[in-house]
């Protein structure tokens, strides 16, 4: 991978994930390796192609005849079976640029790594994953893929999109809604920018087309904490205008509709059964992301 690519794939963070797997929690159209439950009985009769063997596969499709010419195990696939089909949404818009004092990435910088340490990880539990960026519209589409080679090409278009614009992350949602066609987990990164009501819309409609959902809401610590105490300027992102301001007789105002927007967007996702993930640029990610990923295979698993 060219050093983008490196970059992105940040070793401390996959170090932390390692082992860890991104499974589906309700039910999708595919199955491998024992992760994922299939709506579906049965596979067609038709042979697709070889993959090596992995504990937990289905021993019914074993091939012993590759077996006995190789001495290793392989399984047959066939036109129907799929793999957990998993779509990174990454908002790619201005406010997304936002880096405040102290810490080491952007809102973007750290959702790109998240996104790309999820990205490996579902290419190395051999599912397919695809990437779709937007600002205010999807921006670039890659569709889903499993091998090396795809996730090579994945992580490396984090870098194509230039963040000029403003967001709509509810019409993007309904972008990526219609253009799905096979179930699958949907891994939504944004700040959120945008209207509660249209961004539960939003989720509404990938939920209605059976799609599971992950939402990590990401913001820097200072648009956490609001930390400002002198008269601060303050410089508008996506047209928005430059304001001089007092933080003290701001702070509290802000902080209380940060927590009512957060309480909106939580209940959206608990009423669509979604997974909501607050992310603070000033955590570590890849402890966060494991945190995350032990929570959700322990709630999957009881």
């Amino acid at each position: 991978m060219n050093s983008d690519s490196r970059r992105y794939l940040d070793p401390d963070v996959l170090d932390e994930v390692e082992g860890l797997d991104l499974q589906a929690r309700l039910i999708v159209e595919g199955y491998v390796s024992g992760l994922h439950r299939s709506p579906f009985r049965g596979f067609s009769v038709e042979f697709a192609e070889h993959r090596e063997y992995v504990p937990g596969d289905d021993i019914r499709f074993l091939d012993w005849k590759v077996f006995g010419r190789s001495d290793r195990l392989y399984v047959k696939r066939f036109e129907d079976e799929t793999n957990l089909e998993t779509t990174i949404v990454l908002d790619v818009s201005e406010s997304m640029t936002y880096r405040g004092e102290g810490v080491r990435w952007s809102k973007l910088d750290y959702a790109k790594r998240a996104a790309a340490a999820l990205a490996y990880l579902v290419t190395e539990q051999q599912d397919a994953v695809g990437l779709q960026l937007f600002d205010d519209h999807v921006r670039k589409s890659i569709p889903t893929g499993s091998n090396p080679a795809h996730l090579k090409l994945l992580i490396g278009a984090l870098d194509v999109v230039e963040p000029v614009r403003g967001t709509s992350t509810s019409k993007a949602l309904k972008e990526v809604a219609e253009s799905l066609r096979r179930r699958g987990l949907v891994v939504l990164f944004s700040d959120l920018i945008d209207d509660p009501h249209a961004i539960a819309e939003g989720l509404k409609q990938i939920r209605n087309r059976g799609h599971d959902m992950i939402v990590f809401h990401v913001l820097d610590h200072e648009e956490r904490t609001f930390p400002f105490e002198r008269a601060t300027r303050f410089v508008g992102l996506e047209g928005l205008a430059e304001v001089t301001a007092d933080p003290e007789a701001l702070r509290r105002a802000y902080l209380d509709e940060l927590a009512a927007f957060e309480r909106s967007i939580r209940r959206s996702c608990l009423a669509n059964r979604i997974d909501f993930v607050p992310l603070d640029t000033s955590d570590r990610l890849g402890t966060t992301l494991a945190a995350y990923l032990s929570r959700r295979d322990a709630r999957k698993r009881r």
